[in-house]
């Protein structure tokens, strides 16, 4: 009976590939927080998601700590499993943004899913913030 109790003490709770609270992310644009903090090991991480699941896909809006402070990004790049034309990515990508959606960065270094074009057309209309320039500033669409 003790064998049975002694292999439990360990959690065995499947790898996760979601993006969630805690959720440690990499930034893919070139302003200088972003660029700080990975070039410091310290890469940001996940403190809220804008939406009803509180898991995050492409396309939403999440609230990041990094290097001590809140800021809002895009996910742009997801790990998990990914709808059919919807590519996977190797890392969790975001772009910071401020409260209006216009991103803090000039370039997006990695290439973005087209997909991405129209849900954020979708989310300028209805949520009244202007992601047209996020979409601009993208140097290749995949």
């Amino acid at each position: 009976m003790s064998t049975i109790f002694a292999a439990r003490q360990f959690s065995t709770s499947a790898v996760t590939n979601h993006i969630m609270k805690l959720t440690r992310l990499r930034v893919v644009d070139n302003s200088t927080i972003g660029k700080q903090a990975m070039a410091e090991g310290k890469p940001p991480r996940c403190i809220h998601v804008y939406n009803k699941k509180g898991i995050g896909t492409i396309g939403d809006k999440i609230m990041v700590a990094i290097k001590g402070e809140k800021v809002k990004a895009i996910i742009v790049g997801c790990v998990k499993e990914q709808k059919p034309n919807i590519p996977r990515f190797d890392s969790n990508n975001i772009v910071l943004i401020d409260d209006n959606g216009t991103p803090l960065g000039t370039r997006i270094n990695v290439p973005i899913p087209i997909v991405l074009r129209t849900i954020l057309k979708e989310k300028t209309f209805s949520k009244g913030a202007d992601y047209t320039k996020l979409l601009a500033i993208a140097s290749n669409y995949v």
